[in-house]
């Protein structure tokens, strides 16, 4: 499928970057080496004619990929995550795409549903209204249950949209292998993992089972959070091209005139939303990765609902105990356990000079600290952060950058609800919550309970391994190798075993 037929393809892009003026600040955001500038104006400007003319009213890049289509509006949203590949203004564009397509009519919903599903919706449903929201992907109508009244939202994916994205990313393919063919410069950018990792994102999507599934495991790791809820998943009444859910019903986050008539606090809000997304990155290491306010509901009673679970961001304990170091040590100032963290976690290369790395901090956190409390930015903070990073080497870590673009967004979240927040405030007893239950003793003790029910799996098979071992010490031909390692596992799992056996009983003695 990636063979020349999709030139046309490319052509017709170009011609649309080129006649929206959004060519220029694509190949600058990529700082494109001049032999990619020269195929990329050779294949859009002799047809600019062919191109689409798009909303006048956008900034160029979104009103290339608006009007090139859904899988190029989803390629940009995706492509917002990403400020080390786009670099940050771009990236600050490309965040406002708004997915306000035309909808498809109400009886082309309802066919997909009862193909889907293999229901009747008029038997399921006593009310279905027209389409509410259309995105790039699907589109959201809201329906009552038949059986039991409740309000309920379904999404419904676009048809045909599986074969269209899939004709697109195979276009963004072979685009990929032009760059990296044409322009040997450009590999450091990477494009083909740039396209790998769209097509991975966009792939979860078109399954609507996976965000069903995000949806569900967001809900059972929030159950308990005040002030928070997430509408329950229909599981009988969803599945790969249908998702339906709980409606969700209450005044838009971002609408602080009907708030202020609702008599809510904003400035409780905008702390909750706040200590609510950083519990959830910390705590749980999955979080709503696209937590602005379009996806976000405040009931009467001032419970925070959130909804489409589309970009779900994940890090592992490990990562999150890093990044909690990191941000406590800013709170404190304590550069130089900043920079010690760095170099434990192997993000900076151990060749680098950790004293010079926590000068580099230094410049980094000061000027933010001098600022009036209510101007200090963590968004702006990780961006300079980052920045440091790199020029000692850091290698760019996925995880960490999708962390960074939603804490930036949740921090818009809860300055637009209330402009004198002070972020690091709120944000430093939950930071320091979770560094007392995941790196104090008491953690480390918890980290041994694990690795004793691991051990646990294994104990049967111990006394073969140590029996093996000794053995091969007193056979007649041992090979160095097989002696040295073998007894060197044998005395690890037993010394493993002991370790963690003494771990269970602290922590026994303990509680």
């Amino acid at each position: 499928m990636r063979g020349p037929h999709n030139i046309w393809r490319l052509i017709r892009t170009g011609a649309t970057l080129e006649r929206t003026g959004a060519m220029g600040v694509v190949l600058d955001a990529f700082e494109a080496p001049r032999a990619l500038r020269v195929v990329a104006h050779a294949l859009g400007k002799p047809f600019m004619w062919l191109g689409y003319k798009g909303d006048p009213e956008m900034p160029p890049a979104t009103r290339a990929l608006t009007a090139l289509g859904p899988a190029y509006i989803k390629f940009g949203q995706v492509l917002s995550t990403r400020p080390d590949v786009v670099g940050g203004d771009l990236a600050q564009q490309l965040r406002v795409l708004q997915d306000q397509l035309p909808p498809f009519p109400r009886a082309v919903a309802k066919a997909e549903i009862e193909k889907e599903l293999g229901v009747s919706v008029d038997q399921v449903f006593s009310e279905f209204s027209e389409p509410i929201a259309a995105a790039s992907i699907a589109q959201v109508h809201r329906a009552r249950l038949a059986e039991t009244g409740q309000d309920v939202a379904v999404k419904v994916l676009r048809p045909g949209i599986e074969r269209a994205f899939r004709r697109d990313v195979d276009a963004f393919y072979f685009a990929a292998r032009i760059v990296e063919l044409f322009a040997p410069g450009a590999r450091r950018l990477r494009p083909m993992d740039v396209i790998t990792h769209f097509d991975g994102v966009v792939r979860g999507e078109l399954d609507l089972r996976l965000e069903s599934a995000s949806a569900s495991e967001f809900a059972a790791n929030t159950a308990d959070d005040p002030g928070f809820r997430v509408p329950a998943i229909q599981w009988g009444l969803s599945a790969r091209r249908v998702m339906t859910l709980g409606w969700a019903d209450g005044i838009a986050l971002g609408d602080n005139d009907a708030l202020d008539a609702a008599g809510l606090d904003r400035a409780m809000l905008g702390e909750r939303v706040l200590t609510l997304f950083l519990s959830h990155a910390l705590r749980d290491g999955f979080f709503h990765a696209d937590m602005h306010q379009g996806n976000l509901k405040v009931c009467r009673d001032g419970d925070i609902i959130a909804y489409d679970f589309g970009i779900m961001g994940h890090i592992d304990e490990y990562t999150r105990r890093v990044y909690a170091e990191i941000l406590y040590g800013f709170i404190r100032r304590d550069y130089k356990r900043v920079a010690e963290v760095h170099f434990e976690a192997g993000y900076v290369p151990a060749d680098r000079d950790v004293d010079e790395f926590a000068r580099a901090l230094r410049a980094v956190g000061e000027p933010i600290f001098g600022m009036d409390a209510t101007h200090i930015s963590m968004g702006r903070l990780l961006s300079y952060l980052f920045e440091v990073t790199e020029r000692f080497g850091m290698e760019t870590r996925t995880e960490l950058i999708l962390l960074q673009r939603t804490m930036v967004v949740v921090e818009g979240v809860s300055r637009s609800l209330n402009p004198h927040i002070n972020i690091w405030e709120v944000a430093k007893p939950v930071v320091e919550d979770y560094i007392k239950q995941s790196i104090g003793p008491r953690a480390v003790l918890n980290d041994l309970v694990k690795t004793a029910k691991v051990m646990g799996r294994f104990g049967p098979r111990l006394p073969g391994l140590v029996e093996a071992a000794l053995i091969a010490q007193t056979h007649p031909a041992p090979t160095p190798a097989k002696t040295r390692w073998g007894t060197i596992l044998a005395a690890g799992f037993a010394g493993l075993a002991l370790g963690a056996a003494l771990a269970s009983a602290l922590t026994l003695i303990l509680d």
